[in-house]
């Protein structure tokens, strides 16, 4: 995968991770937070703006905390050599969480009227520590996107900074054209919720079904070592792939 690849996947799983259900509590309190300001459409675009880089600040840290972590601990040989005996379970466990096989309880990512409160009082700059806040809300499918899909890219085209902050403006996308819808039409709000809620739906069921794919040929072929007739063909396919690029 080339690195212009690479950036193109980051910012597409920003925004899937964005339009799951899972984290939708929070993108609703953003964007219920983002729209209030419907008389200034320069703040709401301003706000959007701080909240893409509270964000953003997030995933860029902890990028660079684990993978200096991995480094200096020697975790990262590690894991280069053990790593595909992890990804089929977690890429099984993470298909039924898609699905609905499994239903994992978490926490709301809702805003407290406390939190609220401390939000108001900085005005527009409030979407700073208010992305800084949701980015840090994980539930079990931005967790497993982040921590397993978004570090694979930076650890493949060791970006530290580049890759985490398109995921991170990705995540804050959604949140920021429903702001600027607000600003412009209630109407299209509603729209353009059901049609994103739609087709969040079967790409959920759709990534679903390739995780659990994906997962039991890495437990067959890695864990278990069993011969996979299909193997042949996938490695013409990957040859042929690799070549074009």
């Amino acid at each position: 995968m080339t690195f212009l690849s690479a950036i193109f996947a980051a910012l597409g799983l920003g925004i899937w991770t964005a339009v799951q259900p899972c984290p939708m509590a929070t993108n609703v309190a953003a964007i219920s937070y983002l729209g209030r300001r419907v008389d200034r459409p320069r703040l709401v675009f301003l706000a959007g703006l701080l909240y893409a880089l509270g964000r953003t600040l997030v995933y860029v840290g902890l990028t660079v905390l684990l993978v200096e972590g991995f480094q200096a601990s020697g975790t990262k040989m590690f894991l280069q050599t053990r790593m595909h005996q992890f990804i089929g379970p977690l890429l099984l466990l993470l298909g039924m969480c898609f699905l609905e096989l499994i239903v994992l309880t978490w926490p709301s990512g809702g805003i407290s009227e406390k939190m609220q409160r401390r939000v108001d009082a900085l005005g527009v700059w409030g979407a700073l520590p208010l992305g800084v806040l949701f980015a840090m809300a994980f539930c079990p499918i931005s967790a497993s996107c982040f921590f397993i899909s978004v570090l694979a890219l930076v650890s493949s085209h060791d970006s530290r900074i580049v890759l985490p902050s398109v995921y991170g403006v990705g995540t804050a996308l959604p949140v920021m054209a429903f702001a600027g819808l607000i600003a412009l039409s209630a109407g299209a709000v509603g729209r353009a919720f059901n049609l994103m809620s739609q087709v969040a739906w079967w790409t959920q069921k759709i990534t679903g079904v390739i995780c659990l794919a994906i997962g039991i040929h890495f437990c067959l072929k890695y864990v278990f070592e069993v011969p996979l007739v299909w193997d042949p063909w996938l490695d013409c396919l990957y040859g042929l792939i690799w070549r074009r690029q």
